[in-house]
């Protein structure tokens, strides 16, 4: 979807991009056809759905100082964990938190590296990571809870329902990047080549600019699609980053589907994406030990398989590799799959994605 909307962009870009060099234009390019209202404030709507929610934000401290932020939605429901993706926060899951108190009490926590828990190298690993996890289920929670993760959150969802004991009543695991960030095919993934490779090769340089600049530079999309055009954008997110010093960098000229991610940049331990760049991330683990190790019912939630012109997927697992996990889960597992390739499901198909999660509902 991101390469698609990229190429829908490309003449109004090439048509509309004005660049000034003493500073950053606030607004969209003038005479550029209109974006939605909310493309620049789209982060208005999630704090709405907070406040509708009502949302705390509340943190607990473990044995040894690691600290875990979280959302809290309190109820007399279930409990149910919701564990975000690479480079997110707690509150990227706001736009569903209305709808899924109505019959969940929801904790959404921000993974080591992220947000406002502890930052430290030493913690990002998918097990030690899930086994605080597992504390804080078992400390904060204290009830059977169902555990719903996005992305790699999807894959420390799985290794918390393989190892987590009476607490874990379910399995919500929304678009995994199932055996792809183990090596399979990794290096012609859109994630590697898009988001790892990027962040690894900014981590190394001199940084000179902005990662919003850097990325704008050397993604694959951009790269692949729009490589004329992206020193221009880089040009502008850098001058934006500069006259804004401290606020997330905004592109008004493009959607904010190509941007949002740079909301909670500024809060992400780029050495959290090195262990995905080297895959050490899992920690000598493999996928298929933990998926066959899941004992209790299981949703996983697959994007729409999506190949490039270069042969590069588009998505975070192939439809092969999704029915291989679900078959490691066995009869308990089940397998939806959305009509497109959209990544964050529970934002663009929020009710596919409440539907999965209130049908683990006890």
């Amino acid at each position: 979807m991101r390469i698609l909307l990229c190429c829908v962009f490309l003449l109004i870009i090439t048509c509309c991009i004005s660049v000034s060099s003493a500073e950053a234009p606030a607004g969209p390019a003038q005479g550029m056809p209109p974006l939605p209202e909310d493309n620049l404030n789209w982060y208005d709507k999630y704090e709405a759905a907070l406040r509708e929610a009502g949302a705390e934000e509340k943190q607990v401290t473990l044995p040894g100082g690691r600290v875990i932020n979280y959302g809290e939605v309190r109820n007399s429901h279930p409990a149910l964990l919701l564990i975000h993706g690479q480079m997110s926060i707690w509150e990227d899951y706001a736009l569903v938190l209305p709808e899924l108190s109505k019959k969940w009490h929801i904790y959404a926590v921000d993974v080591y590296g992220h947000g406002d828990s502890t930052h430290d190298e030493s913690l990002y690993y998918i097990d030690t990571n899930g086994d605080d996890l597992i504390r804080f289920i078992d400390q904060v929670i204290g009830e059977p809870t169902v555990v719903a993760g996005h992305s790699n959150g999807a894959l420390t969802a799985a290794y918390i329902a393989a190892n987590g004991g009476a607490h874990v009543a379910g399995a919500i695991l929304e678009d995994p990047p199932v055996f792809s960030t183990q090596g399979e095919n990794w290096e012609n993934s859109f994630s590697y080549l898009d988001t790892f490779k990027p962040l690894h090769e900014y981590d190394e340089s001199d940084k000179s600019e902005c990662w919003e600049s850097w990325y704008f530079r050397h993604c694959y999309w951009g790269q692949a699609y729009m490589k004329d055009m992206m020193p221009m954008i880089a040009d502008y997110a850098q001058q934006y980053h500069d006259s804004h010093p401290g606020e997330p960098v905004k592109i008004a000229f493009l959607p904010n589907s190509l941007w949002y991610v740079f909301q909670y940049a500024m809060q992400y331990d780029f050495a959290y994406g090195e262990h995905f760049y080297d895959l050490s991330w899992n920690h000598g683990l493999k996928h298929e030990e933990i998926l066959s190790a899941i004992r209790v019912p299981c949703v996983f939630i697959h994007a729409k398989e999506s190949v490039d012109q270069n042969g590069v997927f588009n998505c975070a697992s192939s439809r092969e590799q999704a029915e291989r996990a679900v078959s490691c889960i066995g009869d308990n597992c089940s397998l939806v799959e959305t009509d497109t390739s959209d990544h964050v499901i529970h934002t663009v198909h929020m009710d596919q994605y409440i539907e999965a999660v209130n049908s683990l509902h006890p």
